[in-house]
């Protein structure tokens, strides 16, 4: 047969075809003389294969809806439907009273074989099969196709030979078509069974207009379509949010991430110049020991010689003294009398010695006062050594890139920073007394004659802490009389005089709230600023020192913030006291132990 007969014999088999067909059939395909004249033999294989087998079709049957069908194929789906007394095409759904005889279509059939010889597309691949995880398409029958759209009208799932109806069919123009999902039974009413296309906002939840007579009568209700705008405007400026969310967090990893490579820059150098510094302290002692060794030992020579030599004298007039003493003996042995005097004033005449009655010498102390004093140089290290090594570890220990933690709201959040301070007996005006572990500082009207310390501060009745604070702290005071001033300063404060240098608040170095017996006062770079709050003898103040927070609270039954001061500390800072005259006093009060964060 030749490609103009077999194509000619196609124009008149689908002409029959489409005379069978129902008029309510929606998914007929019109094809002309002149489009299959166009295509000759390229038909694709689908229009040629069973629906419920998807195979080319094998002894094809022709039902009365006029859908094809293999024969064994069509059986199958009958007996199954045996039990309903009805039986429907699997395509169309047209229902038949009586089961309908089948008679093989041999024209179909003759077709079918034809195609055979003059070649058809490949079967559809395996990955076009719905697998566990696809949509199905809900007209397959046997194996079945994956769908590529949903309606939500029909609430069925269609693949791309089935939805054609949809696209070409104007019944179906209203028909709403989204992306297979597997939750399209969930759009049905349960009580009504229908599609639900209202939305209760009371309930939350999408019924059926018929609901709204029963159990949402009354109910704040909208089309399920206005629901969906006004949770799409919602959904928008959530994903704008959600947008905006994730260009912030791709800023702070990049912030982050440069923190990161500044804090190894940093770590590396500092540990590369803390090695320097140690390495010249270390050179710096050595060259100490060996200047002392190297003095001992001259000092040990020079005595040595001095004394061996002094010896040395010693031992030659000893011998003399026993030349003369040897020959004044003879002399007494001597019976001439006359020989006696005359040999008397040679051998009694001794030469001058250079010994003096006695020699004086000193306690056997002799390099012990340089052991002495080589142990005070260790022990003054050892301290500095110390102190220093708690600002440093302190240092250490709060480097810190995140940023600082929420100020505590409690007491007991604030004990979780508590600290131990004590004051320094070297920094306290000879007007002030310590004890209590040099924790409570007192007015004292006799002077006090402690020494002239570098540190002391001589016209103001203050005092500082031995501890240099840094990182996260707290502590509380208890004072008593005419008034106190609670402050924090640098060490390298100015000490020697009366100046405004000199003075807690007055300068830029020191910050202090004055407590006096009826008001507070905030004082600093002697800019004073009144405080109000509950008066009380206790006084908690909290330092952030990394993040430059310095707060004072009234502690009693509770805790009243009193003021916070927000700054930039650039050194570690020190307690500092002033007591406002006779017998006023201050104590750092022993709080409950806690690890420091």
């Amino acid at each position: 047969m030749g490609v103009t007969s077999f194509v000619c014999f196609l124009i008149m088999f689908f002409r029959s075809e489409l005379k069978l067909r129902s008029k309510k059939e929606t998914d007929t395909v019109i094809i002309t003389e002149g489009e299959m004249a166009q295509k000759g033999v390229q038909l694709d294989e689908e229009a040629f294969s069973c629906s419920i087998c998807l195979d080319l079709l094998k002894d094809p049957v022709t039902i009365p809806c006029g859908h094809s069908y293999c024969m064994n194929c069509i059986k199958s789906f009958w007996d199954e439907e045996d039990g309903k007394k009805l039986h429907s095409c699997p395509q169309c759904r047209q229902t038949f009273t009586q089961r309908p005889v089948l008679v093989k279509n041999t024209m179909l059939a003759v077709l079918v074989e034809q195609l055979k010889k003059t070649g058809l597309q490949a079967a559809p691949a395996d990955h076009c099969y719905a697998g566990p995880e696809d949509v199905a398409c809900d007209v397959c029958t046997g194996r079945k196709l994956k769908a590529v759209k949903s309606c939500l009208v029909c609430l069925v799932s269609y693949c791309e030979k089935h939805l054609q109806p949809h696209y070409k069919s104007p019944a179906f123009k209203k028909h709403k078509l989204v992306e297979p999902s597997k939750n399209l039974q969930e759009n049905i009413c349960s009580h009504h069974d229908e599609v639900m296309k209202m939305f209760c906002c009371t309930d939350q939840q999408c019924i059926y207009f018929h609901c709204l007579v029963d159990e949402h009568r009354g109910h704040d209700t909208v089309s399920a379509a206005a629901e969906r705008t006004e949770r799409q405007r919602e959904l928008k400026g959530s994903r704008q949010k959600i947008q905006q969310g994730i260009q912030d967090r791709d800023k702070d990893v990049k912030v982050l991430q440069q923190e990161v490579e500044a804090l190894n820059r940093s770590a590396e150098k500092t540990v590369e110049d803390s090695e320097k510094i140690f390495t010249e302290l270390i050179r710096l002692i050595e060259k100490r020991r060996s200047d002392v060794k190297q003095q001992i030992r001259s000092q040990q020579e020079t005595e040595v010689s001095r004394v061996k030599e002094l010896q040395e004298k010693l031992e030659q007039e000893i011998t003399e003294l026993k030349r003369k003493d040897a020959e004044l003996e003879q002399l007494s042995h001597t019976e001439d009398h006359n020989q006696f005097p005359h040999n008397y004033p040679s051998l009694s005449q001794l030469s001058e010695s250079t010994h003096t009655s006695s020699i004086n010498i000193r306690p056997l102390r002799y390099f012990e006062d340089v052991t002495a004093a080589v142990s005070e140089l260790r022990d003054q290290l050892q301290d500095i050594l110390r102190q220093t090594w708690t600002n440093i570890s302190s240092l250490v220990t709060q480097v810190d890139v995140l940023l600082p933690q929420a100020e505590p709201k409690t007491r007991a959040g604030f004990l979780k920073y508590s600290c131990e301070i004590t004051l320094d007996p070297n920094t306290a005006n000879n007007y002030l007394v310590l004890s209590q572990g040099n924790r409570k500082v007192t007015f004292t009207s006799p002077y006090q004659s402690y020494s002239r310390d570098a540190e002391r501060f001589t016209d103001w009745f203050q005092v500082l802490s031995r501890e240099s604070l840094t990182g996260r702290c707290y502590w509380e005071m208890e004072w008593r009389g005419k008034g106190v001033f609670l402050a924090v300063a640098y060490k390298n404060m100015s000490r020697r005089g009366c100046s405004e240098k000199c003075g807690f608040g007055l300068n830029d170095k020191s910050w202090a709230l004055r407590c006096f017996q009826n008001t507070f006062e905030f004082c600093f770079n002697n800019i004073k600023t009144p405080v109000s709050g509950p008066q009380s003898p206790r006084i908690g103040v909290y330092l952030d020192h990394r993040a430059g927070i310095l707060s004072f609270y009234s502690v009693s039954e509770t805790m009243t913030l009193l003021l916070r001061v927000q700054t930039s500390f650039t050194q570690p800072l020190h307690v500092g006291l002033y007591l406002l005259g006779f017998e006023s006093t201050a104590e750092l009060c022993k709080l409950p132990s806690s690890s420091r964060h």
